[in-house]
């Protein structure tokens, strides 16, 4: 159980650090805008699925600890 639960810990470490680089990633195009451009729906998708597994990661934490 504590191995599951520090296992835990560690992905949500790890997709928060991913989640946040992508909001980064995601703001620092819109300060270059109108200069790639293109790159708008790929970073928003990169930022999207980063927050997804990190909200779901997080109900799953949830439903673990009680």
């Amino acid at each position: 159980m504590m191995n599951d639960t520090q296992d835990l810990k560690a992905r949500l470490k790890k997709l928060n650090a991913l989640a946040m680089q992508a909001k980064m990633d995601l703001h620092d195009l819109s300060e270059e805008l109108p200069t790639s451009w293109e790159q708008i729906l790929i970073v928003a998708q990169r930022c999207h699925d980063a927050h997804a597994a990190l909200m779901d990661a997080r109900k799953a934490a949830a439903a673990v600890s009680g």
